[in-house]
């Protein structure tokens, strides 16, 4: 490893240390003539308000929100007269730099954060109502705003505060007794994690895009061409190496299956090997296709994608440790649950012991998914997955095939006792409640 990357990982394992942002608090009043507020609330601010994975767009044709932004624009001005609410944090993935067509090249991250505020300056008018009314609101960045810039953003928007660590991920704790945690949950995602070490061949100086966001642009470029339906044309691994025997090419194998099974539907009309995808940005300079991406068993009899993250598995666990992750999951485990939501909940056990009653942690609060959960561990300790506002969440499908979408949680935060309730904010402004569905989800 070179000085640079060696200066690059010693300040890492400062920033660790920090892991996210501390509970900040505001006073204040606010109200709006004819706003209603979500509920009959109280006077005392105890409720904290979680929503994840808004994905607005830099321009609206590259936006995943756009029949649910005016909803969430009013759920926001009820916050604001909602007399009850401590703080609003909007976890991960709500400034979308990933879901971008493959047309589109980013020379300048500031000037792209800057036209995605611009482009959405109704919804930073209601951010800015919340915070007006004396709420905290709080931003702790995903994966598809990982390299958000975190000054800029805090100066656009001012009195919010951004929790992010210059690694790609942030942690916030908050509450009465700082007994909940809330992350996006992408650091234990091999897909999705900030990568400052694998692709450094490529790259002259740091980048931490995985390859989640490679794969967001092919995704992007497909649905934007309104979801072309044809046969996909992927290199097939048959053997299935020895996982006790060989654990690094069983690794590589989980990997393959990943990248095989996302991108099954979605391979460019243009062709596998075309050099589609211009990076310059990141100290990229060049141009892809998917077979770069896409792992292979090569000449040598070894399973590695040729350019883009090759022998991935074997830097997972110097990955874990620049991300701050606590307690290391095997890459096997971590790449097959990168599309398994039940993966995410067991991570919430490992990292923060959220299921044992003597925890100093009783809430544990994550995104990414888009798929809502809620685990109710017993003794108030719970585990929950906010879901997603963007307009079509295909992750999670009801009985009667209808999309969810809309979906939040609701913390109540105490000197002694904290309790979740999870929501989804319907087009009618009604609130349904969700938790009794979501723990039958999970026990069955």
């Amino acid at each position: 490893m070179g000085k640079r990357m060696l200066a690059y990982f010693a300040t890492a394992l400062l920033v660790i240390t920090f892991v996210g942002c501390a509970s900040i608090s505001k006073q204040g009043t606010a109200g709006s003539a004819g706003v209603q507020p979500l509920w009959d609330a109280g006077d005392t601010r105890d409720k904290i308000i979680v929503l994840s994975d808004i994905h607005t767009g830099f321009e609206d044709a590259y936006a995943e929100i756009l029949e649910n932004r005016t909803y969430l624009i009013e759920f926001l001005q009820r916050i604001a007269v909602t007399s009850d609410i401590r703080e609003v944090v909007l976890n991960g993935d709500i400034f979308d730099e990933w879901f971008l067509p493959l047309s589109f090249v980013e020379t300048d991250r500031g000037d792209f954060y800057r036209k995605n505020i611009e482009n959405n300056k109704d919804l930073v008018a209601a951010f800015m109502d919340v915070m007006d009314a004396g709420i905290n609101l709080v931003y702790v960045v995903g994966n598809h705003d990982m390299s958000v810039n975190v000054q800029y953003v805090e100066e656009a928007i001012p009195g919010m505060k951004v929790c992010s660590q210059h690694l790609g991920v942030g942690l916030y704790r908050t509450g009465d007794r700082n007994e909940v945690v809330i992350e996006h949950g992408h650091r234990y995602d091999v897909f999705s994690a900030p990568d400052t070490i694998t692709n450094a061949h490529l790259t002259n100086g740091p980048t931490m895009l995985p390859p989640g966001y490679f794969y967001a642009r092919f995704a992007a470029d497909w649905v934007l061409k309104g979801k072309p339906t044809y046969m996909a044309d992927l290199p097939a691994i048959e053997t299935v190496p020895d996982r006790v025997n060989d654990p690094d090419q069983f690794g590589a194998y989980a990997y393959y299956r990943t990248m095989e099974t996302v991108f099954k539907n979605i391979t460019p009309t243009d062709g596998f090997g075309e050099k589609l995808l211009d990076m310059r940005i990141d100290g990229y300079n060049d141009t892809y296709s998917v077979q770069d991406l896409y792992p292979v068993r090569n000449e040598e009899g070894i399973i590695s994608a040729p350019i883009l993250f090759p022998n991935y598995q074997r830097t997972w666990a110097e990955r874990q440790k620049a991300n701050g992750v606590n307690v290391y999951s095997s890459f096997a485990v971590a790449s097959l649950g990168a599309l398994d939501s039940t993966y995410f909940e067991s991570q919430a056990r490992a990292q923060f012991e959220v299921d044992n009653a003597q925890s100093d942690t009783s809430v544990v609060i994550f995104g990414h998914t888009h798929i809502p959960l809620f685990y109710d561990y017993g003794n108030g300790h719970y585990y929950v997955n906010t879901g997603t506002w963007i307009d079509h969440n295909t992750n999670y499908k009801e009985k009667d095939g209808s999309l969810l979408s809309r979906t939040f949680a609701v913390v109540t935060t105490g000197p002694s006792s904290t309790s979740v309730d999870v929501y989804q904010y319907q087009a009618d402004g009604r609130l349904r409640d969700l938790k009794s569905q979501l723990l039958a989800d999970h026990e069955k």
